[in-house]
């Protein structure tokens, strides 16, 4: 089925506290860098990514929310950047009904502590730590997010040279690729059930309401009038599709196909 849009479409925003940003010079611009980072790495011409930003009071969380729902996205990427209060959160992923992924991701596999003692400035360190304390507000999230039923998943791992981490991220985003192609997926259906074989009758009512999509019930005849009306550059177009989008074993002819 022809989607208007079929591009997937993924949500992203990173967060923090307004308050800090007054306190600790350069932080926000750093935390801002890195949720633009992540959102370089998700990009892709299959994927468009609604990045959002940072997200640090109430009204930007509502206003977030109300985007993310409005840009119809399929999976939201929570970016911990900081310590933010989970206020400053829900309102965010709760509108748009979405699964989300939050993502730990540290900017470097740990502080240099050595470059970090020399900084001689109390205010300048708490700065430098709050760039570093993504672990700090995830279990607040969760334990809120488990508490409103909100579908979540967690990555943690660092921002670069983290193939674990970025495979996984990867395979979340090819997961709700596969949810977008189901959701507005055609279906076609023809014939019976072998008679007595209860375990495997279909419930297409659920399939709709589980996966989306549109399913249509065919019988023999409809589907040979429907291929006497195929030419033969059509077959030729829709088997080239077949080898672009599957692996066809060597044994499987043309003809077949």
């Amino acid at each position: 089925m022809n989607s208007s849009d079929d591009q997937l479409k993924v949500g992203l925003f990173g967060i923090g506290l307004e308050a800090y940003w007054e306190q600790f010079a350069g932080l926000r611009d750093r935390l801002v860098g890195f949720t633009d980072q992540v959102s370089g790495k998700l990009e892709s011409s299959r994927v468009k990514v609604v990045n959002l930003g940072l997200v640090d009071t109430p009204e930007k969380s509502f206003a977030a929310g109300h985007e993310f729902r409005k840009a119809d996205v399929d999976l939201i990427f929570l970016h911990v950047t900081t310590y933010a209060l989970s206020s400053t959160v829900l309102p965010a992923v709760r509108r748009a009904r979405v699964p989300v992924i939050i993502l730990n991701l540290s900017p470097a596999p740990a502080i240099d502590y050595e470059r970090f003692n020399r900084l001689g400035d109390r205010t300048k360190m708490t700065g430098e730590w709050l760039a570093f304390c993504q672990a700090c507000p995830v279990p607040e999230i969760a334990n809120v997010f488990n508490r409103c039923r909100i579908p979540f998943f967690q990555v943690t791992g660092t921002l670069d040279d983290d193939p674990v981490a970025w495979a996984e991220i990867s395979d979340w985003v090819e997961a709700a690729r596969v949810a977008h192609a189901m959701e507005h997926n055609r279906l076609g259906v023809m014939g019976h059930y072998y008679g007595g074989m209860l375990d495997i009758y279909s419930d297409l009512t659920q399939q709709c309401s589980c996966f989306g999509g549109h399913i249509e019930i065919l019988e023999v005849e409809e589907l040979a009038a429907l291929r006497r009306d195929v030419s033969e550059a059509d077959a030729n177009r829709k088997v080239t599709e077949f080898r672009a989008a599957f692996d066809v074993q060597p044994d499987c002819s043309e003809q077949e196909l």
